[in-house]
């Protein structure tokens, strides 16, 4: 995953004279709430659904994950100065691709995988699986590492999603740790002030004080942080920006084109559906991946949990 650029010198450079509220830069998630709300409201959007099979084992997956991250709390626990250290070195303090794991994340995996019922799924899957419990540390922080710095090789994609969700949980609950005034924006607004990853989604907001705010949501620790709408994530264009639907669609979820890069973003408005969650409405809106593809668009940056392919979907 790509590392993070320099940030700005200011949390919020965004109008604060009298009479004008600016959202809030960043948003931490409540790891006691995040995997289970994803669980379900995936349970919600399987239901006659092309993909349901997969989206249900999506679903047992995200509680899963919720049960991991309110049992164990795998988590690494950044003292106020390694923070202050990161931040004035232009860094983000949860760095993905930098920062010493804690081991706590293996022990997260090995509970993930007793928790997944794998019956359900095709033999290479069941294989991945089997593998992961057989592995040592030393394997399981190698698989990691590859899978973090873009170099997972195609042999280990089936067990990819399983060390995903399991890295989901681990910077997802050690992110919730810090203190977000202690966090600034990044340069680079696209990727997490957290941790540095990129986004899954963007969520286009119908509550709180600034309505119509665009919230991007981080892929691997699920903080939330403001990005100004109407420009390109991937590179800052404005002209050439167009949104894209499915015909007869309830216009929930829309894809954002860019012209200019020819990349694309997911955006999720709030106000066709409060329920909306950035993580499960982005794996049931596949359908619209597959079509802004087809037209020559190439996505921001990849769902971590749709790096086992197709092939290792559930089948009905």
């Amino acid at each position: 995953m790509k590392m993070a650029g320099n940030p700005p010198e200011g949390k919020w450079s965004g109008p604060s004279h009298a009479g004008v509220k600016a959202p809030s830069p960043i948003v931490l998630a409540n790891a006691a709430r995040r995997f289970s709300a994803t669980a379900q409201r995936l349970e919600q959007l399987a239901a006659g659904h092309p993909l349901e099979p997969w989206l249900r084992f999506m679903a047992a997956l995200a509680d899963a994950q919720h049960t991991v991250a309110t049992t164990l709390v795998p988590a690494v626990s950044l003292s106020p100065a390694v923070v202050v250290q990161a931040v004035e070195a232009r860094l983000p303090p949860l760095a993905a691709d930098g920062h010493r794991r804690d081991p706590s994340w293996t022990d997260g995996l090995a509970l993930l995988l007793e928790l997944v019922d794998g019956s359900a799924l095709p033999v290479a899957a069941q294989d991945a699986m089997e593998q992961l419990r057989g592995s040592d540390a030393a394997t399981l922080e190698k698989l990691a590492d590859q899978f973090l710095r873009g170099g997972l090789a195609a042999a280990d994609a089936a067990a990819a999603v399983y060390v995903a969700a399991a890295l989901q949980v681990y910077f997802t609950c050690s992110a919730a740790q810090l203190e977000v005034d202690d966090l600034r924006l990044l340069e680079e607004r696209a990727l997490c002030p957290c941790c540095g990853s990129p986004s899954v989604a963007g969520m286009i907001t119908a509550s709180g004080v600034t309505p119509g705010t665009r919230y991007l949501y981080c892929s691997l620790c699920s903080t939330a942080w403001n990005h100004v709408r109407a420009v390109c994530i991937t590179c800052g264009g404005t002209r050439h920006l167009s949104l894209q639907a499915i015909e007869d669609d309830a216009g929930v979820v829309k894809a954002e084109t860019c012209g200019d890069c020819h990349t694309y973003t997911k955006l999720l408005y709030q106000l066709q559906d409060m329920q909306v969650d950035p993580y499960a409405d982005d794996l049931a809106s596949l359908g619209l991946d597959l079509l802004i593809a087809e037209a020559g668009y190439a996505r921001h940056a990849p769902n971590p949990l749709l790096l086992m392919g197709d092939d290792e979907a559930v089948e009905g």
